[in-house]
């Protein structure tokens, strides 16, 4: 076996700045010990102490973190020896980096894997005057800031590296570490950064024209272009400007005025306070308060001064934002009349047509180019996507004039089998013997159509199938039941169809838990309500990385009641379900329950929901979600093999009773007395209380799991005729945010 074929077991990173921090976080994610240096192990105790306290986390959970130890290049660094992965995230300067790499050189054993995460510096210049075993174990690899969320890593290898490498570390960054894989050539900030920057470009061009604020330009290019709600100028805030400024050098760009200001002035954006926005106390209400009572100031770049926040009033992206499909939505702004198409074709209209200019310069296919911005910069179009809705030739005309001659080239899309199909959720034959329920509604909120073709995937898949897997493409596996659906029955009293759509709903579940075949769930980013009763009721659950699970009904004044509370229960009882007693101190198990579903607990990862309890240790993780159906039909085919035997039902849950239930009242309301709850959630306490009491029987016992569903469902439908639980759904429906009442 070559040093080329060696397994990677081990990371070192260099640099314990924000990016080296996050890196060797999300390396730890993956189970993999990294080893974090700086020029002290001082320094990079407190890199990693300040990753750790970071929002969003860059840790799956806090006790991840144990994998990452931390040292100093004046004492450790001959400890690279041991590590299979150097990466180098030291600043951006060409000197120091060739000064660090020289010492790695002389340390590293041979074989040894190393590459830089620089953001634009030519990968090829970094290596000048290495040994002839570093280049050929050399190459870039370029995360995105955040490393734990952002899915993009830009592979970058030069002349000399060796092929075998370039496949070692892009099957282990896209396997391992769950990464979005895109190879591009060496040129200056190779491919997301390099169109990304140039359309910042025009953008600060179209500012500088005093015909937009920069309230209507983020409004314009944020989630009304398929972009992230951060857009433009808070995301150059959330990056900052003195890297805006450094990219662009790269390019050979001019830095434009504007920018070169701010930096000037250390107003660099979030890291120094104020960038684009600025943030100080509130001294009353306005557009700009936040919820922690601070108010948003916006830049004006006349003056440079600021102001505070205003509205973005513009017609066409209020008409525009009922177009779900986000292609026909640009379309419709490009090309319109208006304030907005104008500054498309100012902005976006030649960065669409500068992509496809240096596309062959800087990547390998016009898909690679699509890749790079959707996963580095949360694009859900790519510009070769855009283009082939609006057409080239029109945008060349639309921004003035022939364009180039392009013919784009894609490639055919994957043709999947439509067993049966109604507007909640599809069948699917994966092939294999395996059938799938794919989910595609609205958010995937859970209603008739969704139930329907549950019960049609168990029935079909039974029939006709080894194995059935549930899983989704959108962003989100299910923010639970359709709660206008709830709220119309409640209004009109009609508690005889809610009793019959809990019952419908439970018996679905339960129909997943006995299925003849085995059913894996594959959830992926929220996985609420409802949807995390789909997942409590699988056989197993391959779940994404980053995916966040939780029942949440109180939120809303409800519980849970799609057999949530009786799974939940069910699995904290079962270590001691075959040898409790009467005297068996049942209070911590469901304790535990009462908790997780009263204080409505999300998981922050898939990792997290295990300690949760939400997954169990049985349950799969993948950590790339592009890979996620291909690991839920795998497992599902591992569970056939095995000899899949469908589960007894189990007729003995132990529940506590009057004294269970006591001790749970009793805490709902010195929570109440404390003031941490207010009246509604005392109430909807008290329901949750008695449901995982087992209600008020006068002894310890054991019950069946039908006893518990008609607990859940007789709390459920009570709490639907309270007044509070109404105005909860209500807001949350026009809000989609809880409110305490």
């Amino acid at each position: 076996m070559t040093s080329a074929a060696h397994p990677i077991r081990s990371v070192a990173v260099l640099g314990a700045g924000t990016m080296g921090a996050q890196i060797a976080a999300h390396f730890a994610n993956a189970g993999v010990p990294a080893l974090l240096l700086d020029l002290t192990a001082d320094v990079a105790r407190e890199g990693l102490k300040r990753a750790r306290a970071l929002k969003p986390e860059p840790f799956f959970t806090p006790d991840t973190a144990a994998l990452i130890t931390t040292g100093g290049f004046d004492t450790d660094l001959k400890t690279l020896a041991g590590a299979d992965w150097i990466l180098e995230a030291v600043v951006e300067q060409l000197d120091v980096k060739r000064a660090l790499l020289e010492q790695v050189d002389d340390v590293r054993r041979v074989g040894t894997i190393v590459s830089s995460n620089t953001s634009g510096i030519p990968i090829a210049a970094l290596a000048e005057g290495r040994s002839d075993d570093f280049r050929r174990h050399w190459l870039g690899t370029h995360f995105f800031n955040p490393p734990r969320y952002l899915h993009l890593v830009e592979v970058i290898p030069t002349a000399e590296t060796d092929p075998i490498v370039l496949e070692r570390v892009s099957s282990f960054a896209d396997h391992r570490l769950g990464k979005g894989v895109v190879v591009a050539k060496d040129s200056p900030n190779f491919i997301a950064n390099h169109i990304g920057v140039y359309g910042v470009m025009q953008v600060l061009r179209a500012l500088e024209s005093g015909q937009y604020t920069i309230e209507e330009i983020d409004a314009i290019t944020g989630p009304a272009l398929g972009r992230p709600k951060s857009a433009t100028f808070r995301t150059m805030d959330i990056a900052g400007l003195d890297v805006l400024a450094h990219v662009a050098k790269n390019l050979n760009q001019p830095v434009p005025p504007l920018i070169r200001s701010l930096v000037e002035r250390g107003w660099v954006g979030e890291k120094a306070g104020q960038g684009f926005y600025k943030r100080e106390p509130s001294t009353g209400s306005g557009q700009g308060k936040t919820k922690s009572g601070s108010e948003i100031l916006t830049l004006d770049p006349a003056t440079l001064t600021y102001r505070p926040k205003q509205s973005a009033k513009l017609p066409a992206l209020e008409a525009a934002s009922s177009i779900d499909d986000v292609g026909q939505r640009i379309k419709t702004l490009f090309f319109g009349k208006d304030k907005v198409g104008q500054f498309l074709r100012d902005t976006l209209g030649p960065t669409l047509l500068y992509a496809a200019r240096v596309a062959p310069d800087i990547a390998y296919s016009t898909e690679d180019v699509d890749r790079a911005m959707k996963w580095g910069f949360g694009w859900e179009l790519g510009p070769f996507e855009i283009l082939d809705t609006l057409g080239i030739k029109e945008v060349a005309e639309a921004v003035g004039g022939p364009g180039p001659t392009l013919q784009i080239l894609r490639s055919p899309k994957d043709q999947k089998r439509v067993v049966k199909r109604n507007a909640g959720a599809s069948l699917v034959d994966l092939g294999d013997g395996v059938l799938a329920v794919e989910l595609h509604s609205k958010m995937n909120a859970i209603g008739g159509d969704t139930i329907q073709m549950l019960q049609a995937g168990v029935k079909e898949a039974a029939a006709n199938f080894a194995a059935l897997v549930v899983g989704t493409e959108a962003t989100d596996f299910s923010v639970g039941a359709n709660l206008m659906l709830v709220l119309l029955e409640a209004q009109e009293g009609n508690w005889d169809e809610i009793d019959l759509m809990v019952r419908t709903f439970q018996g679905t579940m339960q129909a997943l838990r006995y299925a003849d075949i085995p059913v894996i769930v594959a959830p992926a980013g929220l996985t609420l309500g409802g949807g995390c009763e789909i997942a409590l009721h699988a056989d197993r659950v391959q779940a994404a990385a980053e995916s966040y699970i939780g029942q949440v009904e109180v939120g809303v004044g409800l519980i849970p009641a799609g057999g949530g509370c009786k799974e939940l229960l069910a699995r904290a009882m079962a270590p001691i379900a075959t040898v409790a007693t009467p005297q068996t101190d049942l209070l911590p198990f469901v304790q535990r329950v009462f908790e997780t579903i009263g204080f409505a607990k999300v998981s922050t990862s898939a990792a997290d929901a295990k300690r949760l309890g939400i997954l169990t240790d049985a349950d799969g993780i993948t950590m790339n979600r592009d890979r996620l159906w291909e690991d839920a039909k795998a497992l599902a085919l591992e569970r056939v093999r095995e000899g899949y035997q469908r589960p007894v039902p189990r007729t003995a849950i132990p529940v506590g009773g009057e004294s269970v239930l006591a001790a749970l009242k009793l805490g709902v309301h010195l929570a109440w007395r404390a003031g941490r709850i207010g009246d509604h959630d005392a109430v909807v306490g008290r329901a949750l209380a008695n449901v995982l009491a087992g209600g008020p029987l006068p002894y310890q016992t054991t019950v069946s799991e039908q006893y518990l569903l008609d607990l859940e469902r007789e709390a459920f439908l009570k709490l639907c005729g309270e007044r509070k639980t109404l105005e909860r759904i209500q807001h949350t429906l026009k809000t989609g945010k809880p409110l305490r009442n």
